[in-house]
């Protein structure tokens, strides 16, 4: 099955309490041309999505389910290398991929559900 970079807009994946603030959950959708993995930081009542692949290696950032966030919640993690991101705007500012950037999957908050941009 043909791994997908993008989601179709206003797929709603669910309430806002889904994820407990400052922390990730990743999500799996399965659609017709393939399957997408993707991810969502919740900050407060912010959401922030990324494509789950790191900008070093192209591996799944996580190899633990939702474990994207370092221990004190400050930036995403690569478990696989430590490549370090910025939640905000997944800009990679440590590890060996500085400067690269995570790829947005756009994600918004709606009547508190979260749905695809």
């Amino acid at each position: 099955m043909e791994r997908l970079t993008e989601t179709p807009p206003n797929v709603t994946l669910g309430p806002l309490d889904l994820i407990p603030d400052g922390k990730a959950r990743n999500f799996v959708l399965e659609m017709r041309a393939g399957r997408f993995h993707g991810f969502v930081v919740r900050q407060g009542e912010t959401v922030h999505g990324y494509l789950d692949l790191c900008a070093h290696m192209a591996l799944p950032l996580s190899n633990k389910l939702d474990d994207y966030l370092t221990p004190d919640g400050s930036h995403i993690q690569c478990s696989w290398h430590g490549a370090l991101y910025r939640i905000a705007d997944g800009v990679c500012v440590g590890g060996p991929c500085t400067g690269a950037k995570l790829r947005l999957w756009p994600v918004v908050v709606r009547d508190r559900m979260i749905i695809t941009a």
